[in-house]
């Protein structure tokens, strides 16, 4: 294996654990199938890309050290997750609150704002999650030669991750534009509702998250 070129069974290996774990509903999914609904798959994408630019972000802490210093530092580890634990709280509630109104024209000054809150929102939410560093502190060096320079081992993982992410990000929003179709105005106020009670449950469990869980 090569700094360029990572082994086909490898990179295969990483793609079936990556889809496993992005797969299952966490809160940047969730908010992609809501931001789906609420504004259309178009409109949805740039929450995607937020997301997509945390994985960069995670993968390169890993690359650094820095998800080795969130796993040693019970201070550094305690600040994320109560940062990460309190924003989701925030949009769960949000979510809760929701009338259910849809956001499928929004006039065009305001494409680029309501473009810019929906990257921010997904990127926020993402990237103060504790678990999201330690997990692929835990996971990314295991397919990574260390007798090979690591730059482009990294990369080359960081892209493949990303694009599997940004995939099954794409297939909730249009899951949840689909629901919208069908059921109009009423199916957006209950997926909102629903999102923002997971998105509440899931705050609630990052707050008592620990390092050695």
């Amino acid at each position: 294996m090569t700094a360029f070129s990572l082994n086909l069974t490898t990179l295969a290996l990483f793609s079936l654990v990556a889809l496993a774990t992005i797969a299952t509903p966490g809160p940047t999914v969730l908010l992609a199938l809501s931001n789906g609904a609420r504004f259309g798959v178009r409109r949805a994408i740039p929450g995607m890309l937020g997301a997509l630019a945390s994985d960069f972000v995670l993968v390169a802490s890993v690359a650094v050290g820095l998800g080795a210093l969130l796993a040693a530092s019970e201070f550094w580890f305690a600040v994320v997750k109560w940062v990460g634990a309190a924003y989701l709280a925030w949009i769960g509630l949000r979510m809760l609150r929701s009338q259910g109104g849809l956001n499928l024209a929004l006039p065009a000054d305001d494409a680029g704002t309501g473009a810019g809150k929906v990257f921010m929102k997904s990127f926020l939410v993402a990237v103060t999650n504790p678990k999201g560093y330690l997990f692929c502190s835990a996971l990314l060096p295991q397919f990574i030669d260390s007798a090979a320079p690591q730059a482009a081992q990294y990369v080359a993982i960081g892209l493949l991750f990303g694009a599997i992410d940004f995939l099954i990000m794409f297939a909730y929003a249009a899951i949840g534009a689909r629901a919208v179709s069908l059921l109009r105005r009423r199916a957006i106020l209950w997926m909102d509702r629903t999102c923002g009670a997971i998105l509440l449950a899931l705050a609630g469990s990052l707050a008592f998250y620990r390092r050695g869980n």
